[in-house]
């Protein structure tokens, strides 16, 4: 899903800046939906042969050797051997288009371009491997010091080519499928990521960490999410207040966050009512349709670039929106860090900033 905040995707500046931020696109629709990681594939270590005992007597014992060689044939390998390690045989996996993935040896050299993709692999503590970043991903801090790659729907094959990484992880929006393989025939690895939901945001950290061999990191880094949003759902507020979001400004026509997005699970696990939950992924809507359903708070995710009045100024002087209960309450939400608009592990943040701010109004 694309949203309108610093990612990877349109570039696009007008008096704030609006930048789309992350994983899968429905073009049609602005997004495309959840591919789901399935089916994933190991290496089995090799068993050793051992030879059956020598057959004495054929005509009589016939059957007897039979059974010996079906009990000795083969014999589990013995831990103590290596320390309890076998033989590795490589990384087999599906990534979130349902490609089967093979590689032979661990990551030595990552390129990321998609910023949800690029939070993840630090959060997981494998930033050391990274050698190239979408010209979008700027969190943790210390991925501004990695050379970066121009990157979403203009994305520089030849720039990620220098880099000379074994494997490229970006989202399905980043390259067309003919690029994908003008990528894959230099001999590069294509990753593809793709999350709209929370159940989204579980597989694609699930999936980078069995790429990058940071399977227990993963799913501590899934489960302390899970644990932190169930801490906020404990103390919502049972659907006492109603939340709009808008992910595009009013310059542009306004869309929104609807059922099937992680940002509408945001609103239901903080126990607020989606002014547009029946909307199908991410959709248009009118500012009749908003005046019509007077949320009491609007999040907004438009990006300022320090000229002209600031994204919550514009909302609150909006002709015709006076009388919506947010605006007169001025309760509008501009996040400034992306914290609810990339797929990864800063939701938790964003979910927490929603709570404290309605919390607060």
């Amino acid at each position: 899903m694309y949203l309108l905040g610093t990612g990877s995707g349109l570039n696009r500046m007008g008096r704030y800046g609006y930048l789309l931020s992350t994983c899968s696109s429905d073009l049609g629709s602005f997004f495309v939906s959840l591919c789901s990681v399935k089916n994933i594939l190991r290496g089995k270590p090799p068993m050793k042969n051992i030879k059956s005992c020598c057959i004495l007597l054929v005509a009589c014992l016939l059957l007897a050797c039979f059974a010996g060689c079906g009990t000795s044939a083969q014999k589990e390998p013995d831990p103590s051997a290596d320390g309890g390690k076998t033989e590795e045989t490589g990384i087999h996996f599906t990534d979130m288009l349902g490609r089967e993935i093979h590689l032979d040896a661990p990551v030595e050299r990552l390129a990321v371009l998609t910023a949800a993709d690029c939070e993840i692999v630090y959060a997981l503590g494998a930033g050391e491997l990274v050698v190239g970043r979408g010209e979008y991903c700027n969190y943790p801090a210390e991925v501004l010091e990695v050379p970066s790659v121009q990157s979403g729907y203009e994305t520089n094959i030849e720039q990620v080519m220098a880099l000379q990484p074994d494997v490229l992880l970006m989202s399905s929006m980043d390259q067309s499928q003919e690029q994908v393989g003008q990528i894959e025939q230099a001999g590069i690895t294509v990753v593809l990521s793709n999350a709209d939901t929370l159940e989204g945001v579980y597989e694609c950290i699930e999936m980078i960490g069995i790429l990058l061999g940071k399977e227990a990191e993963a799913k501590e880094l899934s489960d302390g999410m899970k644990s932190d949003l169930a801490e906020l759902a404990e103390k919502g507020f049972n659907g006492e207040k109603s939340v709009y979001f808008e992910v595009s400004p009013l310059e542009w026509g306004l869309w929104t966050a609807g059922k099937n997005t992680f940002m509408n699970e945001i609103a239901e696990i903080l126990g607020l009512e989606n002014c547009f939950a029946e909307v199908d992924g991410w959709g248009m809507i009118s500012e009749e349709q908003v005046l019509l359903r007077n949320p009491d708070v609007i999040v907004s995710n438009t990006m300022y670039f320090g000229e002209g009045p600031t994204p919550t100024e514009e909302i609150l002087g909006r002709t015709g929106w006076e009388n919506v209960s947010a605006v007169k309450n001025e309760a509008v939400l501009n996040l400034q860090n992306d914290e609810l608009t990339r797929p990864g592990p800063r939701l938790v943040d964003g979910a927490q900033a929603l709570y404290d701010f309605v919390a607060a109004h």
